[in-house]
Order: structure tokens, then C-alpha cells, then sequence
């Protein structure tokens, strides 16, 4: 039995659109991954600025990529989670990427502990030049805290298991930023989930052009969606954290600008 088969098959789903600035950065941090046994899968939007063609510079080392309009990001990934093989998931979104030796450990770790479906590990904030600015607040989380606010989960540092993506996906394509919050709520109804606080496995870019700069004021009206689905009290933390983050939400996002600005 050679090594591959030995090991746990990992996908990896990367999805895109006209991210041509950062696409060759992420796709090398998948493939120069040690990890022998990942299958890698780009859903292109239709992209219009050269991304096709970074695609087709490593279309033998991809395990499948397909480039056409979609309905935006939550059904890209939805579409490379609908091809994908793995036993293992993760999404890696065009404009982050992974640090060496991420796969490795995750899959080290799930491997070793069987009551475990979803680890995440620690991510760095990086800019436009791949600088370092900051570090993602990770914190070991769970169902409680996860529904009250306390998120603390890099989703690009997360890894779970596709057995329980099979009972809580797909994705919802109603959400355009808490699509990650919602999954990690509906995983932690049914497992357990572990952060892994030891390496930092993934960088998580702010740019002028990011979500997380952009639409950040979508994301906490989208998590009190899934707080009420699961029967959340209008009276409850995550919603007294709503409106101090509404009245906060003016200094938060020029501080983040101001985080690449000054490397820019």
C-alpha cells in the first residue's frame, strides 16, 4: 500500500473571482503543501482578469477546476464540495493562503483523536504584500459560545470531516458573509471541535478590496439569523454584542484598513 493510500484523502476548495492579484499565491500555498494524499478543486466565477490563466498554469497539478458564473461564493464552494472526494474538507478563499506543513498537522490531529470533527488552527492578518499585520483572535470555542458571539474560528485554518458536512451542508446561499458562522454552528450541534493553538496554519489577507474590509456591517446580522434559527433569546449576548459592534463598527474598520494601509 503506497504512503497516499495509507493516508486520509484531503480537499481543498478554492473559490475565485477575478482575484488575478493574490490566485498564484494561493493555489502554491495548496500545492507546496508536504501533505501527499490532497486533492485540490478552483471554482472560478467567470472570471475576466486574467485568473483563467494562472488556473491553467497549474491545471496538471489540479484536481479538477471549472470556470463559469455562479451565484457568488457560498455556491462556489458548495459546487467544489458537490466534486469533491475527500474525507477530509477545507476551503482556502483566492486571496489567503496556507503556511507549510498546515495539511499535515490537521489531518495528524484528526487522525489521533476520533471524537474531534472539526480543527482550526491559528491564522496571521497579512496585507497585499504578504507582510504580516496582526493575528486572527482564535480561542478555543464551542456550541455555547459559538451562539453567543464568541466566534474565535479562522476559516482558513479549519479542517472537518466530510461524514458531517454529508448531514449539516451544504452551505447556505442566503448568506453572503456568516456562511462560515452558520456552518460551524450546525458542526458543533454534532461534534466536537478542537483549536489547535501550536502553529499558525494560515494567513488571512486584508486588502482594500476584501470582505471582511468592504461589507463587514452584513456579517453580525447574518450571525443573529442563526442565532434566532437555533431559538437564540432577543435578549442575549450575541445580540447586546450587535449593537456595541454597530456603534463601534466606524473605528473597527478603519483600524483594519489602517492595518494594510500602512504596509501599502
Amino acid at each position: 500500500m503506497t504512503l497516499e493510500c495509507a493516508l486520509p484523502l484531503v480537499t481543498v476548495v478554492t473559490p475565485s473571482f477575478n482575484q488575478a492579484e493574490f490566485l498564484e499565491r494561493t493555489i502554491l500555498s495548496v500545492l507546496e503543501q508536504d501533505y501527499p494524499n490532497l486533492e485540490y478543486i478552483i471554482v472560478d466565477g467567470g472570471s475576466t482578469d486574467g485568473s483563467v490563466d494562472i488556473i491553467r498554469k497549474y491545471e496538471n497539478r489540479i484536481e479538477t477546476w471549472i470556470s463559469e458564473p455562479d451565484a457568488g461564493q457560498t455556491d462556489a464552494i458548495n459546487k467544489g464540495f458537490g466534486l469533491a472526494h475527500g474525507s477530509i474538507l477545507a476551503w482556502l478563499n483566492s486571496d489567503d493562503t496556507y503556511n507549510p506543513g498546515a495539511v499535515s498537522e490537521a489531518v495528524h490531529f484528526l487522525k489521533t483523536h476520533d471524537d474531534v470533527g472539526l480543527i482550526y488552527g491559528d491564522a496571521n492578518f497579512i496585507d497585499a504584500n504578504d507582510q504580516v499585520i496582526g493575528r486572527f483572535p482564535a480561542a478555543q470555542t464551542d456550541r455555547t459560545r459559538l451562539l453567543q458571539g464568541y466566534v474565535h474560528i479562522p476559516q482558513q485554518s479549519a479542517f472537518f470531516l466530510f461524514d458531517l458536512w454529508k448531514q449539516v451542508g451544504p452551505l447556505d446561499p442566503s448568506f453572503y458573509f456568516a456562511m462560515d458562522y452558520d456552518l460551524w454552528v450546525r458542526l458543533s450541534a454534532i461534534t466536537k471541535i478542537v483549536y489547535y493553538p501550536k502553529k499558525v496554519w494560515a494567513n488571512f489577507r486584508l486588502h482594500g478590496d476584501a470582505k471582511t474590509i468592504s461589507a463587514d456591517d452584513r456579517c453580525w446580522p447574518e450571525m443573529l439569523r442563526v442565532h434566532r434559527r437555533e431559538g437564540g433569546s432577543w435578549f442575549s449576548i450575541i445580540q447586546m454584542k450587535y449593537y456595541l459592534r454597530r456603534l463601534l463598527a466606524p473605528l473597527i474598520t478603519r483600524r483594519r484598513k489602517g492595518m494594510f494601509d500602512r504596509t501599502t
